[in-house]
C-alpha cells in the first residue's frame, strides 16, 4: 500500500524548517516535532503527514465508535485529533459555553505523503497511488527557501475572564472542595482576538523557537489551525504497553543560574504542587486500569522535574499493559479527557469546571497524534497552544491551573499569566 524510500539527512534542524514550509500547500497538514527532547519513549525526532486520502470528522456522538472502524478499516497511518468535548459522548455532560472556533469534536486523515525523521535519517512512505512524485517532492523540500514573511496585522487580545472574576469563579471552586464534592480541578481561562489575521506557519515557527517544547505540532485542516508548544504527553500505545506522563506543577525560568536552580528546587519540594501531581497520578492509575492487565499499572516516575525554556515542570510517568479484549481506540475513549486537565474525581471536576469556565475548551485540552498501522499511537495534551479559524479570523489560546483545598487565587492568576507568556508574545 505504501512505497518506503530512505534519505540521510546531513542537516536535520535546517530540514525541518524546510519540510513544514513546504507543507503549507496542503490543505490537510500535521506536523509533530520533538525538538531533540529525546528519552526512553521518543520514536521519532520529527514527523509530517500531508494531504489527505481518505478521513473522518465527526461531533462527539458516537466519535469514538467511529474512530474505531475507521482505524481498524484503515490500517494505516492517521494523523489528527480529538477536542475536549468528545466527553460529552463519554459520560452524560453538556457544553453550552460560548465557542468563537467551531473545530469539529474529532477530525483524522489518511495522509497521501509521510516524513519520518530519527537522527540523520529519513523514512519517506508515500501511497502507492503517488509514489512517482517522491523524488520531485524531497528535491523541492531540500531546495526550499521561504518568502519572506510579510508584516503581520497587529491584533487585540482580550481576555475572557477578568481578574476579579477569575478570583471569584476559583473561590467558588474551593468551595466545592471543602465541601467534599471534589478534590481538584483543571480551571481554564481564554485570551482571544477578533478579526485577526496571522500567518499561521511564522507564528507556528516563532512559538517553537521560544518554547521548544517535546510534543509541539503544526496542524492545518483547511482553514483551521494549531500551533502548540506541548510539554506534554497524553497517552502513548507501544505493542501492548501504554505510556502516559500528566503534568502537573509549574515555576518561573530565571536567567540567573542560582536564581533557576532555586525556582526548580521549590517546586520539588512544593507541598500543594505535590500533592497536585500525586492527585492526577492516581486518576490516571486508575483510568489506566479500566484496560489493563492484572496488576500491571505501574508508577514509574512520580513528581520527576523537567526544565524547559519558558518554566519547570512536574512531571509523573504511569505505564500499563493493555488486557487483549480492548482494542487502540477503547484505550483512549476510557482515559479521555486526561486528567491532567480535569480533576479528581474526574466526571465531578468536568461537570463543575464547565459551570465556571466561559468558553468552550474545543481543541484545547484535547489530543493531537497519530495511529501507526499496526495500532500503535502517539498523542499530546493541547496546552500551549495557539487556535486559529482564518475564515471567521478569529485567534484563541487557553491557559489553566490545578485547584486544590491549599490554593490561593491570586496565585493561581498568577501561575495563568505565566503560562500565557509565550502566546502572547508570539502574537503581539
Amino acid at each position: 500500500m505504501r512505497t518506503s524510500i530512505y534519505k540521510f539527512i546531513e542537516k536535520p534542524l535546517q530540514f525541518k524548517e524546510q519540510l513544514v514550509a513546504w507543507s503549507q500547500q496542503f490543505r490537510e497538514i500535521t506536523f509533530l516535532d520533538s525538538n531533540s527532547f529525546l528519552n526512553e519513549y521518543s520514536s521519532f525526532d520529527c514527523v509530517l503527514a500531508v494531504d489527505a486520502f481518505t478521513s473522518i470528522k465527526t461531533d462527539f456522538h458516537n466519535a469514538f465508535e467511529d474512530l474505531k472502524q475507521y482505524q481498524q478499516t484503515s490500517k494505516d497511518w492517521l494523523f489528527g485529533y480529538l477536542a475536549y468535548d468528545l466527553k460529552n459522548g463519554v459520560e452524560q455532560l453538556h457544553s453550552n459555553n460560548y465557542d468563537g472556533l467551531n473545530f469539529p469534536d474529532l477530525f483524522f486523515f489518511q495522509p497521501k505523503k509521510l516524513f519520518l525523521l530519527k537522527g540523520n535519517q529519513l523514512e519517506i512512505q508515500y501511497l502507492n497511488m503517488c509514489d512517482d512524485e517522491v523524488e520531485s517532492d524531497f528535491d523541492e523540500i531540500i531546495n526550499y527557501k521561504r518568502a519572506a514573511a510579510e508584516n503581520s496585522k497587529k491584533i487585540i487580545i482580550e481576555q475572557r475572564i477578568p481578574k476579579q472574576n477569575y478570583i471569584e469563579k476559583v473561590s467558588k471552586l474551593l468551595e466545592h472542595i471543602h465541601h467534599g464534592d471534589l478534590y481538584e480541578a483543571n480551571f481554564c481561562m481564554e485570551f482571544f482576538a477578533k478579526e485577526a489575521i496571522i500567518n499561521p506557519l511564522e507564528k507556528f515557527l516563532k512559538l517553537n523557537e521560544i518554547s521548544q517544547a517535546p510534543f509541539s505540532v503544526f496542524f492545518k485542516n483547511n482553514r483551521q489551525f494549531l500551533l502548540s508548544a506541548s510539554p506534554e504527553r497524553y497517552l502513548k500505545k507501544q505493542g501492548e504497553n501504554l505510556i502516559s506522563q500528566p503534568i502537573k506543577g509549574t515555576s518561573r525560568r530565571f536567567s540567573d543560574l542560582l536564581e533557576d536552580e532555586k525556582s526548580k528546587n521549590t517546586l520539588a519540594q512544593d507541598p500543594k504542587e505535590r500533592a497536585e501531581n500525586i492527585m492526577i497520578t492516581d486518576l490516571v492509575r486508575n483510568d489506566l486500569s479500566k484496560t489493563a492487565q492484572k496488576s500491571s499499572v505501574e508508577v514509574k516516575e512520580l513528581c520527576g522535574i523537567y526544565s524547559f525554556l519558558q518554566v519547570h515542570q512536574m512531571i509523573s510517568t504511569i505505564t500499563s499493559k493493555i488486557d487483549s479484549q480492548y482494542a487502540a481506540v477503547d484505550t483512549l475513549r476510557t482515559t479521555f479527557p486526561m486528567g491532567s486537565m480535569t480533576g479528581a474525581p474526574k466526571y465531578a471536576a468536568m461537570k463543575i469546571i464547565e459551570a465556571l469556565e466561559e468558553t468552550k475548551r474545543g481543541l484545547y485540552s484535547g489530543a493531537v497524534g497519530y495511529f501507526s498501522p499496526n495500532g500503535d499511537f502517539d498523542f499530546n495534551v493541547v496546552i500551549r497552544s495557539i487556535l486559529y479559524n482564518q475564515e471567521n479570523k478569529y485567534v484563541s489560546f487557553s491557559v489553566g491551573s490545578a485547584i486544590t483545598s491549599l490554593s490561593i487565587p491570586e496565585k493561581e492568576y498568577e501561575e495563568c499569566l505565566l503560562k500565557a507568556k509565550a502566546m502572547h508574545e508570539v502574537l503581539l
